[in-house]
């Protein structure tokens, strides 16, 4: 199942059984990726970012099955402020943050080592040559077996790809950025600061870069496509935004799934793979059924087309 199990908010808002129920039901389903960060959910009164890797480094000690799934982390964005609610005091991506950060989401997962290990946030303060060392040492020492980006435009990835190759080291494989069906406004401004989203220049990068994947986060726009409660964010309000919602509203109807469902499976239709946040079981089964869902040439075409 080519999804990924978001896990912000397990071990707060989402308590230990429940946590467990779900991270079980999703291996038992097929799922393999496990994403999470040394800093989840840091900005939360009274959290501390570690939560979220303890949780899951306390399922992984009750189950035993540490090399069956991949587990994904990030380095970087944690606030060396306590108390911290913005990312003004984040750790950024030294040499000594990123060994100091391994360590420490080692410790809380109760592993050796991390199966994809991401630069959480650019640290343009920060030579790349100093932060991929750095990821290279981890990787070198068996701590880390693969790197992705968050949060990287095209050209810095592709400048930080060219020093590792051009020194042997270890490269970025893996690239996180938010995505979604609906397409954004050009030039607009998120509310979110720390989240940066996929762009034309990236997406013709990927496709020219073979050993890259895409893990795309908010992939569900915090339910807003299903949920009355939930509004469609105002960086999708132009014309588009409606054309597109009713071809999703058509191909979900004549596949008998969900809104959900159907923008997952488009995104799995392009080697993407989506990192779905859950809280719920009903929430996890909606996903899992969006890996049944096969989207033929017709279908694909006609979701791509509306704009």
């Amino acid at each position: 199942m080519n999804i990924a199990l978001g896990t912000i908010p397990f071990g707060t808002a989402v308590d230990p059984d429940t946590t467990f129920a779900i991270l079980d039901r999703f291996v038992e389903a097929g799922g393999t990726r496990i994403d999470t960060a040394n800093n989840y959910p840091f900005w939360v009164e009274g959290r501390t970012g570690d939560e979220s890797e303890l949780a899951i480094g306390a399922w992984l000690a009750a189950r035993g099955n540490r090399d069956e799934v991949v587990i994904s982390t990030k380095v970087g964005a944690r606030p060396t402020v306590p108390g911290a609610v913005t990312l003004d005091s984040a750790e950024g991506l030294s040499a000594a943050a990123i060994a100091k950060g391994a360590e420490g989401s080692l410790t809380r997962l109760g592993t050796d080592y991390i199966d994809v290990y991401w630069s959480h946030i650019e640290d343009r303060s920060v030579p790349f040559e100093e932060t991929l060392r750095a990821f290279d040492e981890l990787a070198q020492a068996g701590k880390v077996r693969a790197i992705g980006a968050s949060n990287m435009p095209a050209w810095r990835l592709e400048r930080a790809r060219n020093v590792s190759a051009a020194r042997g080291w270890i490269p970025y494989t893996h690239v996180q950025h938010r995505h979604t069906y609906l397409r954004p406004r050009p030039g607009t401004r998120l509310p979110e600061s720390g989240h940066t989203l996929v762009t034309d220049d990236l997406l013709g990068y990927l496709a020219a870069e073979p050993d890259l994947t895409l893990w795309a986060y908010n992939t569900l726009m915090f339910g807003a496509y299903t949920r009355p409660d939930r509004t469609i964010p105002e960086i999708y309000d132009h014309p588009g935004t409606t054309r597109r919602l009713e071809v999703l509203r058509e191909v979900a109807a004549e596949l008998g799934a969900t809104r959900n469902q159907v923008v997952l499976a488009w995104l799995m239709a392009d080697g993407i793979v989506p990192i779905v946040g859950v809280s719920t079981m009903e929430q996890l089964e909606e996903a899992i059924g969006a890996a049944e869902i096969e989207l033929d040439d017709e279908l694909r075409a006609r979701m791509d087309a509306a704009a």
